[in-house]
């Protein structure tokens, strides 16, 4: 539980992120890390603090920071003597000398501002706090060092304080209602443990510019940090720090009671602005919004969840990006052009918009014909650009169904490199492909009578060439390297949404059920389901180890619970989703995800765990799709225990 990492957001990309132990551990932990062009763009600027709190029996340190090689220091006072993540991080401490002290940190919802807050618990105690700033104003995915340029001299106006750290870059705006002592210098070596298990670069220096020092008395000692991005300064220029915060106080307190759950107010991290619109952050801390990632996502964080004005949104932006016959599967950081390496994230896109439109129907919501045409010609545009012909050798074959794939390019989602090769190229028909594509004709055929006659034409196709009944289940690419007739029969969990996760099944009775028992049998952990069955010759058991080795290992065995919702659809379809069939579902695949609330990134799912025994998760802690599959099996188990059991963590968890 005190290694587990807890995570705020400002729903513009920006967000921050810790242990609740306090003691840093990723390059990406900090109490400061804003999105300077909505939601990429990301800057570290706040990394962290060393506080102190002084009373009449003496200086006692409230947290600890890790240095190179292994040491811990100052040695934490402070006993965590509870911690819960509602409605935001709190932590009730107890000192040495019987004082008790609880401490509060939470963003605001729309702008890049993080609150912290302290206040002494034990009535008539007098205590100093002193809190000392390390700053960096980096980019997010690198590390600071000692250097000259660095600003440490603060403006000051009234109770603000502001950094310029160095040019070009966001300023560092302190509100707070404590005094400034002005003692500037470089605490070095900061090591990062999980950025050496990662084998990548894990030592920093910060910038420690000065100490604020606060009177604990009957008030709080509150501080406001926020980022003034491009130049416009997100504080209020005439309320103090207490009704700053006062003011957000109240206002999330109220956002965040509106969400029917916690695990729906954790759903909530993942949509941020994009320009005038919506969009959905891939994960936390290295993600941004992915179209794959984006659209499996919005499936349960906005359909399953009732957000649909949301959906549209989010689904309106994506539809301006189209580019012959593509959305971008991703918008990097720095203003780059967007990439378009991706198969599967334009059919995805299809799927969502067919889901959206009948869960608009259903549930009265009108959209206006712009909008309707708008999203008409996004997926004519896809259907029409797969069939003809576009990127990366993708087009569809005369048999109906989709070939795509060229050397030095990974399409499908198993899209890792590893010593500049692909890991699982899967050039050809990869299975799941085709279920996207007769699914996104489906939604097409609807308006164009065209396409239901190519959906006939894949179906006949893919019944043909997919089934190995040698082993009782599909190959995962058929023609493959562009050879006719070649197959690959890997054993992946591809195949399983041909049976399940998406709206129409392409694969159906008998063999939809020898499909699903070989994938429980072979694939299925209590996180998700495995990308490599453990008999496979290129399997590998455990996640880790530098860039090179976790990437070969990232589809070649590693579990994705992101798969669970295709996995659960496709096991309730078999069983006619009966009563019993949903109860059991809950009981033997939903309740392990429930349980994994309490582990790793608190209150989410993480991206990914080991293919073995005890299945630690791994990956980046806080994942969309993962999220949004919980939500959606919570919708086909009719899970109201999503709203009972997850609220076990309002309780207070004891440290």
């Amino acid at each position: 539980m005190r290694n587990a990492e807890w995570l705020e957001t400002d729903g513009l990309g920006g967000f921050a992120m810790g242990c609740v132990d306090g003691i840093r551990r990723r390059r990406y932990h900090g109490l400061l890390i804003a999105a300077t062009t909505p939601p990429t763009g990301r800057m570290m600027l706040l990394n962290g603090f060393e506080a102190t709190v002084v009373t009449s029996a003496g200086r006692f340190e409230l947290n600890a920071q890790r240095y190179a090689p292994d040491v811990i220091h100052p040695t934490p006072q402070a006993k965590i003597e509870s911690f819960t993540q509602e409605p935001w991080p709190t932590w009730t401490l107890l000192l040495p000398d019987g004082t008790r002290l609880r401490q509060e940190i939470f963003m605001a919802h729309g702008r890049p501002v993080t609150c912290c807050v302290w206040r002494v618990l034990t009535p008539a105690t007098r205590a100093m706090l002193e809190v000392r700033l390390f700053l960096s104003d980096r980019d997010y995915h690198s590390l600071h060092h000692e250097n000259p340029s660095f600003a440490f001299e603060p403006e000051s106006r009234g109770d603000r304080l502001t950094w310029r750290p160095y040019r070009g870059v966001p300023a560092i705006a302190v509100l707070s209602n404590a005094r400034y002592r002005h003692e500037p210098q470089w605490y070095r070596s900061f090591l990062y443990e999980q950025e050496r298990a990662r084998g990548l670069d894990d030592v920093e220096d910060l910038a420690a510019p000065g100490v604020l020092e606060f009177t604990l008395d009957s008030d709080e000692a509150v501080c406001v940090f926020a980022a003034d991005v491009q130049g416009a300064s997100t504080l209020s220029e005439d309320a103090s720090a207490a009704m700053l915060v006062s003011q957000l106080r109240q206002s999330e307190r109220q956002r965040r009671e509106s969400f029917p759950s916690p695990i729906h107010q954790a759903a909530d991290a993942y949509l941020v602005q994009r320009g005038d619109g919506l969009s959905i952050v891939a994960g936390y801390p290295w993600f941004t919004d992915w179209g794959r990632d984006t659209f499996i996502a919005m499936r349960g964080l906005c359909l399953a969840t009732g957000r649909l004005d949301d959906a549209r949104k989010i689904l309106l932006a994506w539809a301006d990006t189209v580019s012959q016959g593509m959305i971008p599967n991703r918008f990097p950081d720095g203003g780059d052009e967007p990439e378009f390496n991706a198969v599967d994230a334009s059919l995805w896109y299809v799927v969502a918009v067919g889901e959206f439109l009948d869960a608009a129907r259903a549930g009265g919501m009108r959209l206006s014909r712009p909008q309707e045409a708008k999203l008409a010609a996004a997926v004519s545009a896809i259907v029409e650009g797969y069939a003809r012909g576009t990127r990366y050798g993708i087009r569809m074959d005369a048999d109906g169904l989709i070939a795509a794939g060229v050397p030095g390019q990974q399409l499908t989602w198993m899209d890792a490199r590893s010593g500049g090769r692909e890991v699982t190229p899967r050039i050809g028909k990869p299975v799941e492909v085709q279920a996207l594509w007769y699914n996104a004709l489906a939604v097409a055929g609807r308006s164009a009578d065209k396409w239901q006659a190519v959906g006939e034409r894949c179906l006949a196709s893919f019944m043909m060439k997919f089934w190995n009944e040698a082993r009782g289940c599909l190959h995962d690419v058929v023609d493959a390297d562009h050879v006719p007739g070649r197959c690959d029969p890997s054993l992946r969990p591809n195949q399983i949404l041909a049976v399940g996760g998406l709206p129409l099944a392409i694969l159906t009775s008998e063999r939809a059920a020898r499909v699903i028992e070989v994938i429980e049998r072979e694939l299925l952990t209590p996180l998700g389901l495995r990308t490599l069955a453990p008999g496979e010759p290129e399997f590998v058991a455990h996640y880790g180890g530098g860039p090179e080795q976790r990437d070969a290992a990232y589809h070649q065995g590693t579990a994705w619970p992101w798969l669970m919702g295709a996995f659960v659809n496709a096991w309730l379809r078999v069983r006619g989703s009966t009563p019993e069939a949903r109860r059991e579902a809950r009981q033997r695949f939903v309740q392990p995800l429930l349980d994994h609330l309490n582990d790793a990134g608190l209150g989410h799912v993480s991206e990914i765990a080991d293919a073995v025994e005890p299945f630690t998760p791994n990956g980046c802690p806080f994942q969309a799709w993962s999220m949004g599959e919980l939500l959606r099996m919570g919708a086909m188990t009719e899970t109201s225990e999503l709203q009972r059991q997850a609220p076990t963590f309002r309780k207070v968890v004891r440290a």
